[in-house]
């Protein structure tokens, strides 16, 4: 028995490690009532000088409590008051402090603390300075501790915040920015209202001085429902803006419901206040919602007018690094043709009042001369969709326009810009590079099969009786900072293809001045005759921004019209000699050419040419010594004329391959004045006969 006894085992106490547990956890929960206690008890004023060397050693800035320090939880919430406080600005900030203050009075949220949210549920500041810098590159600022590179400035989130004489400076070099905010709180007149944070401030962004004022009305704890009311008015370079709405915080941007009201005289001033180019507008105004979403301002519900055009959709900025994100989806209902103006380069001002034609040395002008800003396209990129479904111009038949846009660091495209032009579509593919000096723009614009009856209602000719078509493409290329400039420089191909297709006749004969046929049909009443257009080609080859017919060339199931000259864009002259000759005998048929000459904004006809001239005064001669019938014979047409090889016209060949009936080179085509440079002398490629094929692009 004895033996059992000494060598039986000792039974295990249960519960031991479930003690063991539990006394570890009491231990500690002990600690930290002790800890809670010691804290509550002193106000945690002890800490005042750790506190000041650890924040000093962690942002590398000097930091200092003149007066009274607590820290300690209260109950759940830490407390923090420092009385004249300070934390320097880094050195590269220049002399002065990041931070003072009279007092600080703040609760901040304990678990925000582990979660790092840095949420604040009460801020008390007296006679406060705050001060926040970019350095000059744009790389460190002074709300970044002990960081080489600077982060975007986050406010923590404020739920609730009584502010008196705090004053907040903003610098930033690299944006030309600089503000200075005065913040003060007063008691609030509403009851569901505890308070009203009133500001106020001046400043200029890339030069231009703004203003502005607000309010932000904190909720009475003591009334249900109540969320932080955001008033703000600001004025700056003829621009209006006024944004209202709520918060979740005071200062908690992120899902706040606002409404936003902008107007002024002119879109481009409010968007260059950020570094956007737009296009210049007449007087607008716009609204919209808005609200953030990460480091997204988004603008939905948006709707408005600039001008006499309306515009709706939704526009986000992203604040991306590089540079910021534009992206947009846009529509308009009505596009007034003359707010269409700023998007080519005219001034919204004169095209509204129809004075897009400018002198230059005593000659109009009418390209557009608005130079590109170059320097703003640097700082953001872009995405835009816009469409447009009808287009308000006295004689342009244009409607269902459809702007795709892109800009991606400095290279900007339009693709697709298309829209319906009398029945026909422009399709359109601009590639304007600005990387280069000077901005280097690709055009490249076709236009589809075309009634010529539709088009040419819209400058007042009847429709009726024209069913021709016409199609047509530019492809050029060209460097300058404005349309302008770059078409001044360009070089390429210009066409217009007429397939087959019926014309007035009266069209057709006021062309070769057959007044004897005009005259016999305009009694017979046939002046609405159709005549038939067998085929027909208008090129031009443009060369340093000189174009000459390549060729012009139109047959007819009467008549071969043909062409020589061509037009400058250098200048915006046009000097083109237009011929006729008849299939068919015809008397007061005027054999020579029709002058069509002036400039683009004024071009004149000049049907009595030099050698018309000639011809009539040999028939006044022969009517003299003979009878008046032999002044006629001057104007006889013989009916020389032989049909043009539609062949060789359709597959684009160059003036140089059209040839007469007796097989030689056409000598009426390429080989206009406007060839010339404008110093009067020809280069040696203008001197050169055009040997060049058509570029096969139909």
């Amino acid at each position: 028995m004895a033996e059992e006894i000494a060598t039986a085992k000792p039974i295990r106490t249960l519960g031991t490690p479930l003690a063991s547990t539990i006394a570890v956890l009491t231990t500690i929960l002990g600690l930290i009532v002790l800890a809670w206690t010691i804290l509550f008890v002193t106000k945690g004023r002890f800490l005042k000088g750790p506190f000041e060397r650890m924040v000093a050693s962690q942002t590398q800035r000097e930091v200092k409590v003149a007066g009274d320090f607590q820290l300690y939880f209260a109950p759940f919430n830490v407390k923090f008051v420092a009385e004249g406080m300070r934390i320097s600005n880094p050195q590269w900030a220049g002399r002065g402090d990041f931070f003072r203050a009279k007092k600080v009075d703040s609760r901040i949220s304990t678990w925000s603390l582990i979660t790092g949210n840095r949420r604040i549920n009460w801020l008390g500041l007296e006679d406060g300075h705050l001060d926040l810098q970019w350095d000059k590159a744009g790389k460190r600022n002074s709300w970044t501790f002990n960081e080489e590179k600077g982060e975007p400035l986050e406010l923590p989130l404020i739920r609730r915040a009584l502010v008196q004489g705090t004053m907040i400076r903003y610098l930033d070099p690299r944006m030309r920015i600089e503000a200075g905010i005065r913040v003060h709180t007063v008691e609030a007149k509403d009851t569901q209202f505890a308070s009203s944070i009133g500001f106020d401030g001046t400043g200029t962004v890339r030069g231009t001085r703004f203003v502005m004022n607000g309010a932000l009305l904190t909720p009475n704890a003591t009334v249900s429902g109540g969320k932080n009311e955001l008033k703000l008015h600001a004025e700056a370079v003829r621009t209006q803006i006024d944004l209202s709405g709520t918060l979740p915080g005071a200062t908690e941007i992120e899902g706040a419901d606002l409404h936003l009201d902008m107007r002024g005289q002119n879109l481009a001033d409010a968007f260059s206040l950020i570094g956007v180019a737009v296009p210049d507008t007449r007087l607008y105004r716009f609204r919209s919602e808005l609200t953030k979403a990460g480091n997204e301002w988004r603008l939905t519900r948006l709707r408005g007018r600039f001008g006499d055009s309306d515009l709706a959709g939704k526009v986000t900025v992203a604040m991306t690094q590089p540079r910021l994100m534009l992206t947009a989806d846009l529509a308009t209902r009505m596009l007034d043709i003359v707010d269409a103006g700023p998007f080519i380069g005219y001034s919204p001002q004169a095209s509204a009042a129809g004075a897009v034609v400018t002198r230059a040395a005593g000659a109009p002008r009418i390209l557009p001369d608005a130079p590109l800003r170059v320097e703003a396209l640097r700082n953001f990129d872009a995405k835009v969709n816009w469409t447009v479904r009808s287009v308000r111009a006295e004689r342009l038949p244009i409607s269902n326009l459809k702007l795709g846009l892109t800009l991606d660091d400095r290279l900007l495209k339009l693709s697709p810009l298309n829209f319906s032009l009398a029945r026909g579509t422009v399709n359109s593919d601009i590639r304007i590079n600005a990387r280069r000096q000077p901005v280097f723009t690709e055009y490249d614009i076709r236009l589809s099969p075309t009634p010529m009856g539709v088009l040419l209602a819209g400058f007042g000719v009847e429709e009726s009786g024209t069913t021709g078509t016409l199609k047509a493409r530019v492809e050029l290329t060209g460097t300058g900072n404005s349309v302008r400039d770059s078409l001044a420089s360009s070089n390429g191909r210009i066409a217009i293809i007429l397939p087959k297709g019926a014309f007035w006749t009266r069209n057709v004969q006021l062309a070769e001045l057959d007044v004897g046929t005009f005259v016999q049909k305009m009694f017979e009443k046939k002046l609405k005759e159709p005549v038939q257009i067998n085929c027909g080609l208008i090129g031009f080859t443009v060369r340093g921004g000189i174009a000459a017919a390549d060729p012009i060339l139109i047959d007819t199931e009467k008549s071969v019209m043909t062409a020589r000259g061509g037009f400058s864009f250098k200048n915006e002259t046009i000097d083109l000699a237009f011929r006729a000759d008849s299939k068919k005998f015809s008397l007061f048929a005027g054999q020579s050419p029709v002058a069509i000459n002036g400039f683009f904004a004024a071009p004149g006809i000049n049907p009595i040419s030099g050698e018309l001239l000639a011809r009539a005064g040999v028939g006044l001669g022969l009517g003299l010594v003979a009878s008046p019938l032999a002044a006629v014979i001057a104007f006889v047409d013989v009916g020389d004329a032989k049909a043009a090889d539609c062949g060789p016209v359709l597959s684009g060949a160059s003036a140089r391959s059209q040839r007469d009936e007796k097989g030689r080179p056409r000598n009426d085509v390429g080989r206009g004045t406007t060839a010339k440079s404008e110093s009067g002398k020809q280069s040696g490629d203008e001197k050169k006969k055009q040997r060049k094929k058509f570029l096969g692009i139909f």
